[in-house]
C-alpha cells in the first residue's frame, strides 16, 4: 500500500507543475486574443497604467473557462507522453498496476478541478464578467487622448478640425495654425488662422483652453438676425486671443448595475428567476394576442354592444358584394382606404408584439446559454483529461513538441464544433441544450476510445498496421525477379514442370469461370465479390510453382518465370463476407457505390493477370516440349 501511494505522490508531482504551466501559457495566448480583438479601445485614449492593469486581470480572469481545458489537455499529454517517452509507464505496468490505477490520483485531482470550475463558473465568473464589460464600455466611451500631430486634420475633437505646421513638444508650442469650427452647424463656421499658439486642458478635465498669437478669423454670419447681404461674414484681426473648448478628458466609469442585470452578471438561481419571468412575459403576449384574434370582428361593420339586442339577420345572410356594389364610387373609394388603413394599422400592431416576443425569446436563450455554460467547462474539462492522458499514453512523446500539435489540432476541432452549436443555438435554430452540449457529445466518444485502447495497448498511431492495412486494400503492381541459380537445390524434372503448370492452368479456368465474362453488378459485388478460397490456392500455387521452377537447368524457363504477375490478396476483390450484411451496404450508396467502382477496376486488373498466368502457361509448355523433342533428336 506504501507503494501505491508514493506511485500517486510521484504521479502527482509529475502531473501539477505542467498543468501550472501550460495554463499559464493558454491564458497568455487567450488573453492576447482578447486584447488583439479590442485593441482599438485601449490605444490613444490616455489610460492610466492602473486601470490597464485591472482590465488586464479581469480579462485574464474571464477567460479561464477557455483556458483551462487546453491546458489539462496538454498537461495530461505531456505528462504520460513524458513517462510513456522514458520507459516509466512501462516499468509501472510490468510491476502489475493497471493505468486507470495509474490515472486515479488524477482523475481525482481533475474531479477535484471540475467541481472549482463550476462554483467559479457560478459565483466568480458573473461577478468578473460585470466588472470587465463595464469597465471596457467606460473605456470606449473615453475620449481619445490628445495629441495633435503635425502636417495633417486633427479631428478627434467633436465639431473642430486643427492644422498644425509644426510643433515645439519642450515648450508646449504649436505654429502655422488653422482652426476650422463648425461646433455651430456647416453654415455658421468659423476659420481661425494663427502664427503660433498654445494648448492646455482645465483643471476639471472638461475644456480645452487654447491660446493663439497674431491670427485673424473669419466667421460666417447667415443664420444671425443681423445679417444682411452687404455683411455675409465677419473679419477680426488678433494679437491675443483664447478660445475654450468642450472636450471631456477624464475617465468616467459606467454603473455597474447596468450590466449586472444583464445575464453575463447572473448565477444559476439569478438566471432560472429570469428564465421563469421572461417566459411567463412572452405566454402572456402570445395569450393576449390569441384573444384579441378570437373576439375581433371579422367585417366590422355592425357594431353593437353587449346589452344590445342581436340583430334577426345572421352574419351568413349579410352579403357585403351586394352592399359594396350599391354604393357610390365616392363611398367605394372612402370604405377601401379605410380598409387599408385599419389593415396597414393592425399589421403594424401585430408587428411589433411580434418583435417583442421575438426579443424577449431572444434573451431568453442567452440566459439559458449562460446557465448551460455553467456545467459545460467542468465536463469538458474530464473530457480533455480523459482523451490527453491516453492519448499520451499511446503516442509515447513528451516535450513540447508532438504534445503541442496533437493539443492544438483538438482543441481547433472542440472549438469549431463548439462555436458553431453555439451560434445555432443562438440564433434559435437549435435547442439550446443541444448547441452547448454538442462539443461534449462529439468528443466523449473519442475520450472513451482512446481510454479503452490505452488500457488495452493497442497501437492506434502505428504506422505499419495501417501501412499493411492499405497495402491490402490497395496494393501495389511490382514486377517479379527470378534469379539463375547456378547450383541446383533441387532436382526439378519435366513431369514435375508439366504437372504444376496443369494445375495452374485449372485454377485459372475455375477463376474465370466462377468470375466470368463482364464486370459484377453492384449487389453482386458487395454480396458475393470473388472466391476468396480459390484466388488464394492460385496465389499459393503460383509461388510453389516458382520457387520450385527456378531450379529448372532450362535457361528458357527460369527467364519466363519472370512473366508471371505477382497476385495481390486485396480486401477489393471479396469485400464483405455476409452476405446479408453486404445487401445492406450496397443500399448506402453514397459510401458503397465509389468502392465498388474501384472494385471492380481492381477486379477487371485481377482478369488481366490471371490471363497473362494462362498465356505464361502455355509459353512454358511450348518450351518444355520443344526442349523434349531436341532431347529425343540428339539421343
Amino acid at each position: 500500500m506504501l507503494k501505491i501511494k508514493r506511485l500517486y505522490l510521484f504521479i502527482l508531482k509529475t502531473f501539477l507543475p505542467l498543468l501550472l504551466m501550460t495554463f499559464m501559457i493558454c491564458l497568455f495566448i487567450v488573453l492576447m486574443q482578447f486584447i488583439w480583438q479590442h485593441i482599438k479601445d485601449f490605444v490613444g485614449k490616455g489610460l492610466e497604467i492602473s486601470v490597464l492593469a485591472e482590465m488586464f486581470f479581469y480579462a485574464a480572469t474571464s477567460m479561464v473557462p477557455l483556458a483551462l481545458p487546453l491546458a489539462i489537455l496538454l498537461a495530461s499529454l505531456m505528462t504520460f507522453g513524458n513517462l510513456s517517452e522514458r520507459f516509466e509507464l512501462l516499468a509501472i505496468k510490468a510491476s502489475g498496476v493497471s493505468l486507470i490505477r495509474i490515472m486515479s490520483p488524477l482523475i481525482v485531482t481533475i474531479s477535484i478541478i471540475a467541481v472549482g470550475a463550476f462554483f467559479f463558473q457560478n459565483n466568480v465568473l458573473p461577478t468578473v464578467q460585470v466588472k470587465m464589460w463595464s469597465l471596457l464600455y467606460s473605456m470606449k466611451q473615453k475620449s481619445p487622448a490628445l495629441d495633435i500631430p503635425e502636417g495633417v486634420f486633427y479631428n478627434q475633437i467633436d465639431g473642430y478640425n486643427i492644422f498644425v505646421k509644426k510643433k515645439d513638444n519642450n515648450r508646449n508650442m504649436m505654429y502655422g495654425i488653422t482652426i476650422y469650427d463648425i461646433s455651430k452647424g456647416a453654415e455658421n463656421a468659423m476659420i481661425i488662422v494663427a502664427d503660433s499658439g498654445s494648448l492646455k486642458f482645465t483643471d476639471d478635465k472638461q475644456f480645452l483652453f487654447l491660446t493663439l498669437n497674431s491670427g485673424e478669423s473669419f466667421e460666417n454670419l447667415k443664420s444671425q438676425e443681423a445679417a444682411t447681404t452687404s455683411v455675409p461674414y465677419r473679419r477680426e484681426v488678433f494679437s491675443l486671443k483664447e478660445i475654450l473648448i468642450p472636450f471631456d478628458g477624464g475617465f468616467n466609469r459606467i454603473d455597474e448595475s447596468t450590466m449586472a442585470n444583464k445575464y453575463v452578471g447572473k448565477n444559476i438561481t439569478e438566471l432560472k428567476h429570469s428564465i421563469d419571468s421572461m417566459s411567463f412575459i412572452v405566454d402572456s403576449i402570445g395569450v393576449n394576442i390569441g384573444n384579441e384574434l378570437k373576439t375581433s370582428s371579422y367585417y366590422n361593420i355592425i357594431e353593437r354592444s353587449s346589452s344590445a339586442p342581436a340583430p334577426k339577420t345572421s352574419l351568413e345572410d349579410f352579403n357585403i358584394d351586394n352592399v359594396y356594389a350599391s354604393a357610390s364610387i365616392q363611398q367605394r373609394e372612402n370604405w377601401t382606404n379605410k380598409a387599408l388603413s385599419k389593415a396597414r394599422t393592425i399589421k403594424q400592431e401585430y408587428e411589433f408584439k411580434s418583435y417583442r416576443a421575438k426579443e424577449q425569446k431572444t434573451v431568453i436563450r442567452r440566459h439559458e446559454i449562460e446557465m448551460h455554460k455553467k456545467f459545460t467547462l467542468s465536463f469538458a474539462c474530464l473530457i480533455f483529461f480523459f482523451i490527453g492522458a491516453p492519448l499520451g499514453a499511446i503516442i509515447g512523446r513528451g516535450g513540447l513538441g508532438t504534445p503541442i500539435v496533437v493539443s492544438v489540432i483538438l482543441f481547433i476541432f472542440y472549438y469549431i464544433i463548439d462555436n458553431s452549436a453555439y451560434k445555432l443555438a443562438r440564433d434559435g435554430v437549435w435547442e439550446v441544450w443541444q448547441g452547448l452540449w454538442l462539443s461534449s457529445a462529439v468528443l466523449l466518444p473519442l475520450g472513451i476510445f482512446f481510454t479503452y485502447k490505452a488500457v488495452n495497448d493497442s497501437a492506434v498511431f502505428n504506422k505499419d498496421a495501417y501501412r499493411n492495412f492499405f497495402r491490402k486494400l490497395f496494393g501495389r503492381h511490382t514486377a517479379r525477379v527470378v534469379e539463375l541459380k547456378e547450383i541446383a537445390m533441387i532436382d526439378v524434372d519435366k513431369s514435375g514442370l508439366i504437372e504444376r503448370v496443369n494445375h495452374l492452368e485449372d485454377l485459372c479456368s475455375q477463376i474465370q469461370n466462377d468470375c466470368g465474362k463482364r464486370m459484377q453488378s453492384l449487389f453482386s459485388y458487395w454480396q458475393k465479390g470473388y472466391n476468396k478460397s480459390l484466388l488464394n490456392d492460385l496465389r499459393v500455387s503460383l509461388e510453389s510453382f516458382i520457387e520450385y521452377a527456378q531450379y529448372s537447368k532450362s535457361r528458357l524457363v527460369v527467364l519466363k518465370l519472370m512473366d508471371y504477375p505477382i497476385i495481390r490478396d486485396l480486401l477489393l476483390y471479396y469485400p464483405c463476407k455476409n452476405k446479408k450484411l453486404g445487401f445492406f451496404i450496397a443500399l448506402l450508396l453514397p459510401l458503397s457505390l465509389p468502392i465498388y467502382l474501384i472494385g471492380i477496376y481492381e477486379q477487371k486488373l485481377l482478369r488481366r493477370e490471371i490471363g497473362v498466368v494462362r498465356k505464361t502457361n502455355k509459353e512454358i509448355l511450348t518450351i518444355i516440349e520443344k526442349e523434349f523433342k531436341n532431347e529425343n533428336i540428339t539421343t
